[in-house]
Formats: structure tokens, sequence, C-alpha cells
């Protein structure tokens, strides 16, 4: 006969395992609930993870609108092009034309024949969003701000903006001169991924040219720790603009706001796209791209297995408190025979969340196998016609 208190201690841990599988399963089939994004007064605006591309939030966002000063976002990232490719550098002088001197609206207060090195008319553009400062830029590296424009928008058509066509340099009221919020959202993660040294300029608070000093126009960066840039705008026809940035616990979020009635408005509605972005979400690299993830059998080859793994690094943009939810599969080709060349698609990776595909990569060959002698050859051929169908 079992003792009554054995008996009770039995049924107490009978019970705790049925509750703790029954809070399991409940947790497995639980619906992913997130708030929705916040109502932002602007004629558009757009919320998107810097690393997975992913769209948190918004509105209107492939409308094409005047950028006002938006524009120098493109404007420094064709300069930052031809330093990168070592057709200018920091320290050259360019000599300011009459054109630059009389530009109107916002200035760096460049002098009429002076020369400036490319070093400081950036940080003219960048912090002081010097007009002056801008067409300076596009005349020494394209000759003319038009063969500048040109340069904008071939480098617009291979980033993906689709809906962008630049005229200027510097944002001023143009015909047909126009962007989209998505499409700076798509610009200004491209400068931020290519140019990081750089970029760091969109953080700095002030800049003395000629004895004078002006303040960066973007107030977040004083309001947030978080954030480190990116650009102000204002025309009549454009209404107020701002592309912030920010980076917390190594999640990047890049925000657009297009249209807004006033400066204050601009920057609450930026700061309030990314408070919700932050609070709900979370991103996180499940795989770091050029490791190796799989060593697969290889037939017929100077070696008998070829590291696979990702051409980048794989993020993933989830809402809050999910990753243990997170699935990954990664599927390998049967019977890979050589010759290979490194980055030759060989499998990929899917990752899910609640049976949800949030990202599927191609897993590639990591280096190239070469064929192997005729005795390995010979080998393999037979072990391969003799191999089960299930491949074991």
């Amino acid at each position: 006969m079992i003792p009554f208190k054995s008996f009770t201690c039995f049924y107490l841990f009978l019970c705790l395992g049925l509750l703790l599988a029954a809070a399991r399963a409940n947790a497995e089939n639980a619906e992913i609930v997130t708030p929705p994004a916040p109502v932002i007064e602007a004629s558009a605006y757009i919320l998107q993870d810097f690393h997975t591309g992913k769209v948190l939030a918004e509105n209107n966002a492939d409308a094409k609108l005047a950028p006002a000063s938006l524009t120098k976002i493109m404007t420094v990232y064709v300069v930052f092009k031809e330093l990168g490719n070592g057709h200018l550098h920091l320290e050259d002088m360019a000599t300011i034309s009459e054109k630059a001197w009389k530009t109107a609206g916002s200035r760096m207060f460049i002098e009429l024949g002076n020369q400036v090195t490319i070093e400081d008319l950036l940080k003219g553009v960048i912090i002081q969003s010097g007009n002056d400062a801008s067409v300076a830029l596009a005349e020494h590296v394209a000759g003319n701000e038009a063969t500048f424009a040109d340069m904008m928008n071939q480098h617009a058509a291979r980033l993906g903006m689709t809906n962008s066509h630049f005229k200027n340099s510097d944002g001023l009221p143009m015909e047909d001169h126009y962007t989209s919020a998505r499409d700076l959202a798509i610009l200004t993660a491209a400068l931020i991924r290519e140019f990081p040294d750089y970029y760091r300029w969109f953080s700095q608070k002030e800049f003395t040219f000629n004895k004078i000093t002006q303040h960066n126009r973007n107030p977040l960066l004083s309001r947030d720790e978080s954030v480190d840039g990116v650009k102000t705008g204002f025309t009549d026809d454009a209404g107020y603009c701002l592309v912030a940035s920010a980076l917390r616990e190594d999640m990047r979020l890049i925000s657009v706001v297009m249209g807004a009635k006033s400066t204050n408005a601009r920057a609450s509605q930026n700061q309030t796209l990314l408070n919700y972005g932050f609070r709900f979400f979370e991103s996180h690299r499940l795989y770091q791209g050029k490791m190796p993830l799989n060593e697969a059998r290889i037939w017929k080859g100077a070696s008998k297995t070829i590291p696979l793994g990702l051409a980048e690094d794989l993020y993933a943009t989830i809402p809050r408190r999910h990753y243990n939810d997170i699935k990954a599969v990664i599927t390998v080709d049967k019977k890979i025979t050589a010759p290979v060349e490194e980055g030759a698609k060989l499998g990929s990776v899917k990752v899910t969340l609640k049976d949800e595909v949030i990202a599927d990569k191609d897993l590639i060959a990591l280096k190239s196998v070469d064929k192997g002698n005729i005795f390995r050859r010979l080998y393999d051929g037979v072990m391969i016609m003799i191999e089960k169908p299930d491949g074991k």
C-alpha cells in the first residue's frame, strides 16, 4: 500500500508537470501581439531596421515629395563614393565659384575665389547644411552641378531608389526634383553601412569655419544620446523634414519624417517613431557572414568536404520577447560535385517565427574546391552509383 504522504507528493508533481506542459503549449501557440505604430501628422514617414530593412511603421512612404536639404544626404554620399574610389581626397582644395558663393539659403559662409578643403566643405554640408558648400562640392567633383545631379541619379538607380530624381545638390526648390521617405531610408542605410568612418560627422553638434560657429540643426542629437544623425531640411514646398538614426544595444533604426508642420514636430515625431521601434522590437545577429555553418561532403574533389556559410551577417528583426520562438533550418544540396567556385549557391538557411518565414538566405561555398586526381574521381564515381537513395 502506497503511503499517503508519498501519494500526495506524487500527485502534486504530476499536477505541476501537467501545468508546465500546458504553459509551454500555450506559449508555443500564443499569437504575437504588437501594438500598432503611432500615427504621425506628416506628409510621409517610415521607420526601418538598419540591419534587416524590415519596415516597422510607414505611411505614404513611396510618395514623390520635395526633399529640401535631405537632398544633401545624397550629395555627401556621392562625395564619399569619390573619396572611397580614390578620385578625391579630404585634403584636396576646391576653388569657390561665384555660383557657389551666391547660393541662397543656409550657408557655410565660404568666400568667392577662396580655396577650401573637401573635408571642411563636407562638414559645412553635414553640420551647417550649407547650400554654398553643396554647390562647391558638386562643381569640384563633376565640373558643374547638372553633371553632378546625373551622378546622384545614377547612384539612386543603383541603390534601388525608384521614386527619386535629383536636379541639384542643395535641395532648393526645382521642378522634377523629388524623393520619397522609403528612398531616403534606403540611402541612409547605404551611407551608414558603406562609410562608417565618415558617418560620425553626422553626430557632430557644431562646426566653426571662417570664425563663424554654427550648430547642427538636428535637435535629437542633444535630446537622445542614442541618436547619431542624420539630416534636417525645410522649404515652403517640402515642409519640415528630418531623417534620424539611433543605435541602442546593437539595434539601429532609421526614421524619416517628411512634411511636418514645425521644427519641433519633425523632431518629436521622429523621437516617437524611434521609441516605438526600440520598445516593441528587437534585432539579433543570428549568423556571422563568411563563417562555416556546415561542412558538406563534396564528390570528386581535391578535398572530401567543403565549408558552407553565408555571404554576410544574417539578422532578424522580431517582436520583443519572442527570440526563443525563432527556428532555423539549414538545407544543403545533395551530391555536391567538384569543381566548385567560392560563392557558389549550395543550399539555404531559412529562419521562421511562428511558422512565418522572416529570413531566407543562400548557403554558399566559402572556398573553391578543384577536381581531385583521377583516382579520387573514379572512386567517388563508383561510390555515387552505389550510394543509397537517401544519401546515407
